[in-house]
């Protein structure tokens, strides 16, 4: 399986850690993933990217409150899975919101992983958590999560074959009917619609400080390094890997964020013939 890095850009409205970085622009996803896994390995990059998102705060809060919302009828003592946690912020705002969950972060970036710990321990909710540095295939699946969330980064997916056995990934790690909480990059890019919104997400990468030549590199990526679909067709990728019908409860600017439940029918690769 391809591996992923987290998240891979810095855009307004989809979640936690949405890594500035500068991915290689071919369409072969297995080099651009692993010149993107180099890219954050510098612990300077890895708090540059806490610095930038800061100021796109109200909209990330957004997305976390209503996420909450969503995530309320979970257990009291849940067992939650966070698929490229970056640098965590979005099991700070879970935990914080639910003082009994317990939490396994997974992300193979290594410096973005020891900032999501030191905020784990700034917070008082080590004891809550898990660490797993690698990709998400590493993870045993042994025991069953009540829900997860998966934030910008299932994008990094170019071909949907591999996308849904990424989402099969998820699946196969939670219990029947738990929750998925999903976001990615969506839009019609053949659409005026589309031209006018990544105008305005570029002003907002330049209100964030990004430096200006990452945006170019980023934007040039939309579509050839980061898959950009039209949202129906991100759900149905999701709906075809073992969830309900997705359910769209927001979007902003470019980024469209999803619920699904897994179904209750076999989500095993094997068992599915991957």
């Amino acid at each position: 399986m391809t591996s992923f890095t987290g998240k891979v850009a810095v855009v307004t409205g989809g979640g936690s850690g949405l890594h500035p970085q500068t991915p290689n622009l071919t369409v072969d996803s297995v080099t651009q993933n692993q010149e993107s896994a180099t890219f954050f390995q510098s612990q300077d990059r890895a708090v540059a990217y806490d610095t930038q998102t800061a100021k796109l705060a109200p909209i990330f809060d957004v997305l976390y409150f209503l996420m909450g919302r969503i995530l309320a009828d979970l257990p009291a003592d849940a067992r939650f899975l966070c698929v490229g946690v970056g640098t965590g912020t979005e099991l700070i705002k879970l935990a914080q919101a639910f003082p009994h969950w317990h939490f396994t972060a997974v992300d193979p970036t290594a410096s973005m992983l020891n900032i999501c710990r030191q905020k784990a321990e700034e917070n008082g909710i080590m004891s809550r958590c898990t660490f797993h540095e690698g990709d998400l295939d590493s993870l045993p699946t042994t025991d069953a999560f009540d829900g997860a969330t998966c934030l910008l980064v299932s994008q990094i997916f170019i071909q949907t074959e591999e996308r849904g056995q990424f989402f099969q990934q998820i699946a196969a790690r939670l219990r029947p009917l738990g929750y998925l909480v999903t976001s990615d990059l969506a839009a019609d890019m053949s659409t005026p619609a589309y031209q006018s919104l990544v105008e305005i997400w570029q002003r907002s990468l330049q209100y964030a400080e990004t430096p200006i030549g990452e945006i170019e590199k980023i934007r040039a990526a939309l579509g050839r390094g980061i898959a950009v679909l039209p949202p129906q067709e991100v759900a149905a990728i999701v709906a075809s890997s073992g969830f309900d019908a997705p359910v769209l409860f927001l979007q902003t600017l470019l980024s469209c964020a999803w619920y699904a439940k897994r179904t209750q029918i076999s989500t095993d690769p094997k068992a599915m013939g991957k």
